[in-house]
């Protein structure tokens, strides 16, 4: 049998947290950051409906989502784009603005779909060196040469949970070539209550040289059913158009992203719970000398370089208890940390009831 030739990439594949363990049929999963909540009651009911028409294509254009992300966000609806996930609106902007050897510019530990979809279109991605893992500027602005395309960051970043405050980031449209295209992925930012923070669709709504990423998958608790979208340009939004697959974002994504943008409280209570948790398990830890980012997006970094366990035995450790984390080393190549997602009250507690024993303190 021979097979037909194809393309050999040199890329490492995304990895996404473990989310299961052998021999054990429940776990916990903080690998994912995932919403701690699941999704708001008022989804839940539309996911419910027995009338729901799944023998009919959804609406290509993703109008009424579009129209509810609008209303939401006081922003014009004819330059968002809907995808299966911002991962979609990710390879979109890649396919439509790059071709091979053009270089895109990422910090060193940011989300890994960033570099894998701008090396499938065969550009070289250059890397920005991060200070205590938080990304720099002035590393971003070093690295740029007359071949940069795309910048891409992601604010709060992920995996780190550090942030660039709202004067960084204008500093950093301002400093760049204006034609570079600033991608600035808000996966986060509804978790943000920082003072010094501004979204990156608060800050660039009218900018032609700006593109912004959000996400349901966070917040609104509908990773599972993948949408997100895209904000810049209406220049940029219509070429987009022309290249998005038909249909991508499927009729019941489209409902519960929609219905889920109307329900305010869900959110404040989720924004709420996150700050409580964060706050109780970053001051529990650094009794064992764990410490972490400051309070930023929904997860925790957790460096283990002062305690006198390693992040790979409290992850072993852990694992066999139904408890998964995110080891840092696949993919990010982030030595002696773990990313722990927030969960919801059970979930944070039993974490750290078993730390506890684990550590014995």
């Amino acid at each position: 049998m021979i097979t037909p030739n194809f393309k050999k990439f040199k890329i490492e594949a995304y990895k996404p947290g473990k989310s299961k363990v052998k021999r054990l049929s429940k776990v916990i999963k903080l690998s994912a950051n995932e919403s701690a909540l699941g999704m708001s009651p008022k989804v839940k009911k539309i996911l419910l409906n027995k009338n729901l028409l799944l023998d009919k294509y959804p609406d290509g254009k993703s109008q009424n989502l579009r129209k509810e992300i609008s209303k939401a966000y006081k922003c014009n609806s004819e330059k968002i784009i809907c995808g299966a996930g911002s991962d979609e609106v990710i390879q979109m902007i890649c396919q439509l603005f790059l071709n091979p050897k053009d270089e895109v510019l990422v910090p060193e530990y940011s989300f890994l779909m960033y570099r894998i979809y701008s090396k499938i279109v065969g550009a070289k991605v250059i890397f920005a060196k991060e200070v205590n893992f938080k990304v720099s500027v002035k590393e971003i602005l070093k690295k740029v040469t007359n071949k940069t395309k795309i910048v891409f960051i992601a604010n709060p970043n992920n995996p780190t949970g550090t942030y660039l405050t709202k004067k960084e980031v204008l500093y950093l449209r301002k400093k760049l070539n204006k034609k570079i295209l600033l991608v600035i992925d808000d996966a986060y930012a509804e978790y943000m209550t920082n003072k010094d923070y501004s979204s990156g669709l608060n800050l660039f709504k009218n900018k032609n040289n700006v593109f912004i990423l959000r996400t349901f998958s966070k917040i609104f608790g509908l990773a599972s059913l993948r949408v997100g979208w895209g904000y810049g340009s209406k220049k940029i939004v219509d070429a987009l158009n022309v290249i998005k697959p038909p249909f991508n974002v499927n009729g019941i994504a489209q409902l519960a992203a929609s219905e889920s943008l109307k329900d305010k409280t869900f959110v404040i209570k989720s924004v709420r719970h996150n700050l409580l948790y964060f706050k109780k398990i970053k001051k529990f830890l650094e009794t064992y000398n764990i410490y972490s980012n400051s309070v930023s997006a929904n997860f925790l970094l957790l460096n283990f370089d002062k305690c006198k366990y390693s992040a790979k035995y409290l992850f072993g450790k852990l694992k066999n208890k139904g408890i998964i984390l995110r080891s840092t080393e696949d993919g990010y190549n982030i030595k002696n940390k773990l990313r722990l997602t927030i969960g919801n009250k059970k979930e944070n507690l039993k974490f750290m009831s078993e730390v506890k024993k684990v550590l014995k303190k």
